[in-house]
């Protein structure tokens, strides 16, 4: 009989949840309305600040709300270049500037994008971490349709009526410098959860983890595991269709 895994006690929860209590709030587009689906409209952008446990830094944009008098405060991820007392302009006749959000059918092919929306109104999915961004392949305007090149290199088509903001998400280049020492490691994962330091499962014990034991450290059977095994041995590859080093680029082939 051995002891539960560590992979078994993450999926309770508990102390492994992760870190929200000090973050400033979830980075939104506005809410999809009249103005933006038939012209535009202007925010400001009031602050650029710091999110603990995200690369990326986030715009503090203030609208005008266009039934009461009052103002309405967004978070933006902010995409590169963008600054406090920048004008930021959403909708569909919006400029093609840096840091405005426009429908993916008013973008020409090639522009580079981040935020952007998988289902119309969804306020933003792909491309939302530092320096990542989307690359809009080109637009089938038969089917309302418009293709995109994602982060990964993957593919995908999606509805052209999705926005998305104009530019780079900020602070690219976040995983450049080397981390140096575990003091540094230590702050970066305290505000994320509790994910580090990483024990390998060859290090422990064989009653603590299925790779453990044994003279030597060696796993002493295949790494891959299936995907209906039982929770205390889903460690390792689960479910892998292939293993091994991805070499060369995948040529995606465009419709």
């Amino acid at each position: 009989m051995g002891k539960v895994v560590l992979a078994q006690r993450k999926g309770k929860g508990s102390i492994f949840k992760s870190h929200t209590v000090r973050r400033i709030g979830a980075a939104k587009l506005r809410v999809l309305d009249y103005g933006e689906r038939n012209g535009y409209v202007r925010g400001v952008v009031r602050d650029i600040r710091h999110d603990p446990g995200r690369g990326a830094p986030l715009a503090s944009v203030e609208f005008r709300n266009p039934i009461k008098f009052k103002k309405d405060k967004f978070l933006f991820i902010a995409a590169e270049g963008m600054y406090t007392g920048q004008f930021v302009y959403a909708g569909k006749k919006a400029q093609l500037a840096i840091g405005n959000v426009l429908p993916l059918k008013e973008l020409p092919e090639g522009t580079i994008i981040c935020n952007c929306e998988e289902k119309a109104g969804d306020r933003g999915t792909f491309a939302r971490a530092s320096g990542e961004y989307c690359t809009v392949i080109g637009h089938n305007e038969e089917t309302g349709k418009s293709k995109l090149r994602l982060p990964s290199g993957s593919k995908k088509i999606v509805d052209s009526n999705c926005r998305a903001m104009v530019g780079v998400v900020a602070g690219g280049g976040r995983q450049d410098k080397p981390m140096l020492k575990a003091g540094r490691a230590y702050h970066k994962y305290r505000v994320k959860r509790n994910e580090w330091p990483k024990v390998r499962g060859v290090a422990r014990n064989p009653v603590e983890h299925p790779h453990g034991g044994g003279n030597h450290q060696h796993i002493g059977h295949a790494s891959t595991v299936r995907q209906d095994a039982p929770a205390g041995k889903k460690v390792g590859l689960i479910g892998a269709r292939r293993t091994g080093r991805h070499r060369g680029r995948v040529q995606a082939k465009d419709e």
